[in-house]
């Protein structure tokens, strides 16, 4: 397993890999369209943060891109960490790639003096809230119905 940094250039071996793993897109938002979801990849993050001083990270098992994170700084607060979206490819999950991936983010953002790291899950996703849960993340009280796929979003955190 290796762990590196994504660059705009990745953006079709982004698109591929969500293409072989759409799963959470399908979930989230019932359709996938990869070319689309691997240019937000690149250019999305919270508000009041600079998608410029994100990072996006892959992980790649035997050269093949097999998960990918974007982490984002300044959200909720200055201080914060923000882990806008972390998934695995079906390949990829339980064989504790997704620790050593959090754990890759969580040292990038005490690198950057992030007090905590937040995160948001769906409701509809009860087997990613567990990993969050399993990996000391909290609720934070804060829940919010989302306008366009009528999805329930809760806020994580840990602290860092």
């Amino acid at each position: 397993m290796r762990i590196r940094e994504l660059l705009p250039s990745e953006t079709d071996l982004v698109a591929q890999f969500y293409r072989e793993a759409p799963d959470y897109w399908l979930l989230a938002e019932g359709r996938c369209d990869p070319a689309a979801k691997a240019q937000d990849f690149f250019t999305d993050a919270p508000p009041n943060c600079d998608p410029a001083e994100s990072e996006r990270l892959g992980l790649f098992l035997q050269h093949r891109l097999s998960g990918v994170a974007e982490l984002s700084y300044g959200f909720p607060e200055p201080a914060d960490a923000y882990l806008g979206l972390m998934m695995l490819g079906p390949w990829a999950q339980g064989a504790g790639h997704g620790q050593a991936f959090l754990r890759q983010v969580e040292t990038l953002a005490r690198a950057r003096h992030a007090r905590r790291l937040y995160l948001a899950v769906l409701d509809a996703n009860p087997r990613g809230r567990a990993f969050w849960l399993r990996e000391g993340f909290r609720p934070t009280g804060l829940r919010r119905k989302d306008g366009r796929t009528g999805h329930w979003i809760e806020r994580l955190v840990k602290d860092l």
